[in-house]
C-alpha cells in the first residue's frame, strides 16, 4: 500500500498534475465565487510570484547552464545552430503576430504584453511530444533544446524589458555582486552542499533584484551560475542525475518536488480568471502561440537550411511542423509573464486566459501529427 501511494505521488509530481489541478481549481473557484477566491489568493500573491517562483526559475536556469557545458546541446555551435535558429523564430513569430494584431486592432494598451506568447512550457510540451512522437524520436531532444533556449531567452526578456520599478543599477550591482562573490568564495572553499549558497547568497540576490527594480523571481539565476557543477552535461531528465554530488544537482534534486507543489499554488493563485474577461488580449496571446510559434520555428529553420544547416538524423520537416505546434503550449511561463506585463484588471485577465487556452496547442499538434503522418518511435 505504501509503495503504491509513493508511486502515485511520484506520478503526480513528474507529470505536473499539481499545476494542472491548481489551475483548474483557481479557474473554477473564481468563476463560482470571485470575492472569496480573491480574499484567499490576494494575501499570498506576492509570496508565490515574487519569492517561491524563484526556485522554479532557478531550476530552469540550471538546465540552461548545463546545456552550455561540454557534451551539452548548446556546447557545440554547429550542433546547436539549427535548434537555436528555430528558438529565435519561435520567439519572433509569436511576438510579431501579437504586436501586429494589437496595432491592427488599435489596442495600444496591449502592446506591453508582446513577450507573453514567446514562452514554451518545458514540462507540458515534453509530455505532449513524448505522446505524439514517442520517447526515441529525434524530435524529442530537438524540442528540449528549443525549450531550454526559449527559457534562457525568456529570463533575459524578463530582466531587460519588464522591470518591476524604476531600475536602480547601483543597488542591483552592489547586492547581486556581493551575492555572487559569497557564492564564489563558498565554491573556492569547496563547499559542496547547496544550502549555504541558497541561504547566504539567495536572499542578498533577491534584495538586489527587488531594490534594483528587476523581477525578484529571477534572483537565483546568477547564483546558479556560480555554484559547483558537473564538468559535462548528462542531458535534461537524464537517469542517474540524482546521484551526482555537486551542489547544483543537489539543489535541483531537493527542490524538484517542492517546485511542483509551488507550481500548483502558482496555478491556483494566478489562473483565477472570470470567463467574462475573455477579450482581445486572449486572442492575441492564443494566436501568437498557436500560429506564431510553429510559423516562426519552421520559417527560421528553412533559413537555417539555406545556410547548409540540417535537422537531426531521422527528423523530417513534417515532424518539425508538428514540433512547432507542440511548442505553442506556453502556459506556465506565459501565465507568469502576463502577471509581470500587466497590472491587476481585465487586461491582465484577458491575457491570462490566452495563456490558459494555449493548452489547445497539444490538440492541434495531435491532429497535425495524424494528418502529416508522423511516425511514433517508442523503442
Amino acid at each position: 500500500m505504501r509503495d503504491r501511494l509513493s508511486a502515485s505521488i511520484t506520478f503526480l509530481l513528474e507529470n505536473s498534475i499539481f499545476l494542472m489541478v491548481g489551475t483548474i481549481a483557481g479557474l473554477v473557484w473564481a468563476n463560482l465565487d470571485w470575492a472569496s477566491y480573491e480574499s484567499v489568493t490576494h494575501p499570498i500573491h506576492f509570496a508565490v510570484n515574487e519569492i517561491a517562483m524563484a526556485f522554479f526559475f532557478g531550476i530552469a536556469a540550471k538546465e540552461v547552464f548545463e546545456a552550455l557545458l561540454p557534451g551539452g546541446p548548446l556546447a557545440s555551435p554547429r550542433k546547436a545552430a539549427m535548434p537555436l535558429l528555430a528558438t529565435l523564430g519561435g520567439m519572433i513569430g509569436p511576438a510579431s503576430l501579437y504586436l501586429g494584431g494589437a496595432w491592427l486592432l488599435d489596442q495600444p494598451e496591449m502592446l506591453r504584453g508582446w513577450a507573453i506568447p514567446c514562452a514554451t512550457d518545458i514540462a507540458f510540451s515534453y509530455l505532449a511530444a513524448r505522446f505524439i512522437f514517442g520517447a526515441k524520436h529525434p524530435a524529442i531532444p530537438f524540442l528540449l533544446l528549443l525549450a531550454i533556449a526559449d527559457d534562457g531567452g525568456g529570463l533575459l526578456i524578463l530582466a531587460l524589458f519588464y522591470p518591476t520599478d524604476q531600475v536602480n543599477m547601483l543597488a542591483f550591482a552592489a547586492l547581486v555582486g556581493a551575492a555572487i562573490g559569497i557564492a564564489l568564495v563558498l565554491k573556492r572553499r569547496k563547499v559542496t552542499n547547496f544550502w549555504p549558497y541558497i541561504a547566504l547568497s539567495g536572499p542578498l540576490s533577491w534584495l538586489g533584484f527587488y531594490w534594483g527594480g528587476l523581477h525578484p523571481a529571477l534572483a537565483l539565476v546568477p547564483i546558479i551560475f556560480a555554484m559547483p557543477h558537473e564538468t559535462a552535461d548528462v542531458g535534461i531528465f537524464a537517469e542517474g542525475e540524482e546521484k551526482h554530488p555537486d551542489a547544483l544537482n543537489q539543489f535541483k534534486n531537493w527542490w524538484r518536488d517542492p517546485v511542483e507543489l509551488i507550481l500548483g499554488v502558482f496555478g491556483f493563485v494566478n489562473a483565477g480568471v472570470l470567463f467574462t474577461n475573455v477579450g482581445v488580449g486572449t486572442w492575441l496571446v492564443f494566436v501568437g502561440l498557436i500560429v506564431g510559434k510553429p510559423l516562426g520555428i519552421v520559417l527560421f529553420s528553412l533559413l537555417g537550411r539555406a545556410f547548409n544547416l540540417s535537422l537531426p538524423d531521422g527528423m523530417r520537416w513534417n515532424d518539425l511542423i508538428v514540433l512547432g505546434c507542440v511548442a505553442g503550449t506556453g502556459f506556465t511561463v506565459a501565465l507568469f509573464v502576463s502577471t509581470v506585463a500587466f497590472p491587476m484588471g481585465s487586461t491582465l485577465d484577458a491575457a491570462k486566459m490566452g495563456a490558459l487556452f494555449s493548452f489547445g496547442a497539444m490538440g492541434v499538434a495531435a491532429v497535425a501529427a495524424r494528418l502529416l503522418g508522423v511516425k511514433v518511435m517508442r523503442e
